[in-house]
């Protein structure tokens, strides 16, 4: 499937093994692939799911130099738009924007 431009190449549950006890930690969130190597993680953060917060983290490698300038929001609207079209956010949300972005 295609999204916002971008072709979902993997969509899969993100989980980490813990680096201090070497415990696995699954059902962590969603991570969500496309052909160019771009990658929207999406996890829920707080401790319930209520009032809990999405966090979004979208990725993109740029090894071109020229590119690296570029604000972030710039760098990475292609893959904000595809994550956003791939996860139904908006509509299951009701925001058409983030509260935070850092």
């Amino acid at each position: 499937m295609t999204f916002g431009g971008l072709k979902c190449i993997n969509v899969e549950e993100f989980a980490y093994i813990d680096p201090k006890d070497d415990s696995l930690a699954t059902g962590q969130g969603i991570i969500v692939s496309f052909m160019g190597g771009e990658r929207a993680v999406f996890r829920l953060s707080g401790t319930g799911s209520e009032g809990a917060t999405i966090r979004v983290y979208l990725e993109k490698y740029e090894k071109r130099q020229a590119k690296l300038g570029m604000a972030t929001s710039d760098a990475l609207a292609e893959v904000a738009k595809a994550a956003m079209e791939a996860s139904n956010l908006i509509a299951i949300t009701g925001r058409q924007e983030p509260t935070v972005i850092t």
